[in-house]
């Protein structure tokens, strides 16, 4: 059996009513005649989007049958004594050209229950923010049930949520439990469980083409909020180039920025996991005893847990990445 290598996947489009054209003018993603590209699906195993490989002599080959085939050597032992050949990880690039809805995602337990699937941790990472756009994360004060139903039912809701005027570079944790929205103006790389479910809060009172407001889940969501108050929520970080800077730690993924301008050697023996890279910024080549690959900022690249060894080349002046394992 050849030995496996960095796997590059097809993106998966995604139109969406709030969508836009960023993700190709900014990340050079040719989505075809979509009108409103809202989301790049990069890495997926969630059913009906399964990802296909795109380099190598494993292209045209799904997620899914790469995991049947060599388990434990692509995703590692312990992932795959978990998930089995359900990719744990869902990595999405997101063009808000407009606000998204209002919504909270539940968590595992709850997710289980209802809906027999994992719950929605995520975390995003701000690629770029037109001036004075917003992120809407968590509540703008002390927060309980009781309020939080009052304020819905008086269609006050927007009064108490806290938004953050955010710009690129910026990167904000979400655990399943938290209110959160993309404000318009933001594409942000999103990075969460695969999971697929989602509570929609408020949506504006916006109509599609036929006249009829998008469903709320008001019932289902008020059982998933998490009404802490944070008096911020954005998480604060410091880079050290040519150095992992831990950014996200959390039971479903583990995630750093690697910025660099020098070649980067890496050993992960002993992390019995995959490694995604999510480039964000400039261009690299990364490559094994055996094979090597360019990739350029929007590009992701997941490497199997059975390549311990490898390069990181930037091939431009400076290379920004995010370092996802779990």
């Amino acid at each position: 059996m050849q030995n496996l290598y960095p796997l590059k996947f097809t993106p998966l489009y995604h139109d969406k009513i709030w969508g836009g054209h960023k993700l190709k003018t900014a990340l050079g993603k040719d989505f075809g005649d979509l009108p409103n590209c809202g989301e790049s699906w990069e890495l997926s195993g969630v059913t009906g989007n399964i990802s296909e490989v795109s380099n190598g002599f494993l292209a045209g080959n799904n997620l899914e049958e790469l995991i049947e085939v060599y388990m434990g050597d692509l995703v590692g032992d312990k992932v795959y004594e978990k998930f089995s050949v359900e990719f744990p990880l869902l990595i999405k690039f997101i063009d808000a050209n407009d606000d998204l809805s209002v919504q909270v995602h539940p968590n595992d337990e709850m997710a289980k229950e209802r809906h027999q699937a994992f719950g929605k941790t995520e975390m995003w990472y701000v690629l770029q923010a037109d001036k004075g756009s917003k992120l809407q994360v968590g509540f703008n004060g002390p927060m309980d049930k009781e309020t939080y139903l009052k304020k819905m039912e008086q269609k006050e809701i927007m009064d108490v949520l806290n938004f953050v005027e955010v710009e690129a570079g910026d990167v904000f944790f979400m655990p399943a439990g938290r209110v959160h929205a993309i404000g318009k103006g933001i594409m942000v790389a999103e990075i969460q469980q695969t999971s697929d479910i989602t509570y929609r809060i408020y949506d504006y009172d916006r109509k599609d083409a036929n006249g009829n407001e998008r469903e709320l889940h008001t019932e289902l969501a008020v059982d998933a909020i998490d009404f802490t108050y944070n008096d911020s929520y954005k998480t604060d970080y410091t880079i050290e180039k040519n150095k992992r800077t831990d950014v996200v730690k959390c039971n479903y993924f583990n995630t750093g920025i690697l910025e660099f301008d020098a070649t980067i050697e890496k050993d992960i023996y002993g992390l019995d996991s995959f490694v995604i890279y999510i480039c964000v910024e400039g261009e690299y080549e990364i490559s094994t005893a055996d094979y090597t690959e360019k990739v350029k900022m929007g590009e992701t690249i997941l490497v199997p847990a059975s390549v311990h060894q490898y390069k990181l080349k930037p091939l431009s002046p400076n290379v920004k990445v995010l370092e996802v394992h779990l």
